[in-house]
C-alpha cells in the first residue's frame, strides 16, 4: 500500500503560479512513473504530466511550456510547478504513481483543488 499526500493547491489569479507537492509514504525508487492528473467539474480525469524513474517527462499539450514536473528522490516527493495559470486550469489535481512490481499497481492521492480566477 502507498499513501500519497498532496499539498499546494489554492486560489490564484490568472497569470499566477502554484507549486503542487505529492509526498509518498515509501521510497519513490519503487515507482516506474509518477504523475499528475486533473479533473474539472463535470469532465473526465486527464493526464497533466508524468515523470519516469529515468527522469523522462511527458506533458499534456495544454500545459506544455507552462507546467514542469520534477521529483526529489531524497524527499520521496514529486512536484508540479504551474506558471502562467489560466482559468481553464481550474480542476482537482491528483497525484498518481505506478509501482515496479511484477504486477504493477497504481495509487492515487486524495486530490487538491486548484482554482484560477480570471
Amino acid at each position: 500500500q502507498v499513501q500519497l499526500v498532496e499539498s499546494g493547491g489554492g486560489l490564484v489569479q490568472a497569470g499566477g503560479s502554484l507549486r503542487l507537492s505529492c509526498a509518498a509514504s515509501r521510497n519513490i525508487f519503487g515507482f516506474s512513473r509518477m504523475g499528475w492528473y486533473r479533473q474539472a467539474s463535470g469532465k473526465q480525469r486527464d493526464l497533466v504530466a508524468v515523470i519516469t524513474s529515468g527522469g523522462d517527462t511527458n506533458y499534456a499539450d495544454s500545459v506544455k511550456g507552462r507546467f514542469t514536473i520534477s521529483r526529489d528522490n531524497a524527499k520521496n516527493t514529486v512536484y508540479l510547478q504551474m506558471n502562467s495559470l489560466k482559468a481553464e486550469d481550474t480542476a482537482v489535481y491528483y497525484c498518481y504513481v505506478l509501482t515496479r512490481d511484477v504486477v504493477a499497481l497504481s495509487f492515487w492521492g486524495q486530490g487538491t483543488q486548484v482554482t484560477v480566477s480570471s
